[in-house]
């Protein structure tokens, strides 16, 4: 009898539960699994963006524009490889810089000898709550051919780079200073997905160089607030008892801080590469890919392949494969920084200790 009104009673409560989240379970069904189902249906048409793309005179592709991504010789390949390779540049740069940078801004920040930190936060915040387009029009006088870059680089005594009409990779740039100018014939030829070994190994340009300072220095902010947290619910018995045990700065901040704030660090890798994968709005204010493509992302491409060639079905396989490349990464990601698993104990008399009589 008991058993019965227990399993009423968690019966009721579970009705009770899913009448409460009714509400969000169907709002995020209309407005984000709804589209998203809808948007991967136009990933397998060649809809054109003219009439409904539920109709029976859209054709029907299937995973054509899947195929020509990757296996199909032309320009839809080649445009998504760089686009593919110019955002990995970017994320192997921004993700570390920007982690990095907001981490240190929170140890000074967190600093109790620091005066004024409420200033300190608040300008270090300022930039991650700036409009974007508003920053990115700033950064575009700044890094302009006469812009304060330039200028300040020539009081220095070296000649700066024209940052958006100069295509070669900073890697070819050094390369070029030191008089190789022409690719090896080893990596003129071969190389993956349609692009040579040497257009890989180019490195990012400057103007991905410029975008990249942009978005570090927009970003910190936010991450470093992150960290700031973070650090405030480190006990500061701890970090005084290692103090205590000889332990210096860096060995406390090695050995006590970054252990502690792990999980911090995992959410500010993760928010970094998802946000670093989908850059947008800097590369469409700023370059909208160019020079030469060199600083084209997979999120512009997808818009530009879109909204100006009017390829919808290849825009949307372009953002799906997007989707699974952060999905893989970040997958990847928390398994590398996952704790070990402690190892579970061997059974069997085997392994067992004897004890010895009348011990």
């Amino acid at each position: 009898m008991a058993n019965r009104v227990a399993r009423g009673v968690r019966s009721n409560e579970n009705l009770a539960g899913w009448l409460f989240v009714a509400p969000v379970v169907v709002i995020l069904g209309l407005f984000l699994l709804l589209p998203i189902l809808m948007a991967l249906w136009v990933s397998l048409t060649d809809w054109n963006g003219q009439g409904s793309p539920f109709t029976g005179r859209v054709p029907f592709v299937g995973a054509d524009n899947y195929t020509r991504l990757f296996a199909e010789e032309g320009l839809a390949r080649r445009d998504f490889m760089t686009s593919l390779r110019n955002n990995a540049y970017y994320v192997a740069i921004v993700v570390p810089a920007q982690t990095a940078l907001a981490l240190g801004l929170a140890l000074v920040v967190n600093n109790r000898m620091l005066r004024g930190r409420g200033f300190f936060r608040t300008a270090f915040y300022f930039p991650s709550v700036t409009s974007s387009v508003a920053i990115s029009v700033v950064f575009l006088f700044l890094f302009a051919n006469s812009g304060a870059v330039n200028a300040l680089l020539g009081m220095l005594g070296v000649r700066g780079p024209q940052w958006f009409a100069d295509s070669r990779g900073v890697l070819h740039l050094l390369l070029g200073a030191v008089g190789v100018d022409a690719p090896p014939a080893a990596l003129a030829d071969g190389g993956p997905f349609g692009l040579s070994w040497w257009d890989w190994l180019s490195g990012p340009s400057v103007a991905m160089i410029s975008i990249i300072t942009l978005v570090v220095w927009t970003t910190s902010g936010t991450f470093m607030l992150m960290f700031l947290a973070a650090l405030q619910n480190v006990p500061v018995a701890l970090d005084e008892a290692s103090t205590l045990d000889g332990a210096g700065r860096w060995q406390r901040l090695r050995h006590v801080t970054l252990p502690m704030i792990k999980p911090t660090t995992f959410l500010v890798l993760t928010l970094g590469l998802i946000g670093s994968w989908q850059v947008f709005d800097q590369v469409y204010v700023m370059s909208q890919g160019e020079p030469a493509k060199t600083t084209l992302t997979p999120a512009y491409l997808s818009y530009r392949t879109a909204f100006r060639d009017f390829d919808y079905g290849s825009g949307a396989a372009i953002s799906f494969v997007l989707f699974l490349i952060i999905i893989a990464l970040t997958l990847l990601q928390r398994r590398l920084m996952a704790d070990p698993e402690p190892a579970a104990p061997r059974r069997g008399r085997w392994w067992r200790r004897r004890v010895p009589e009348g011990g």
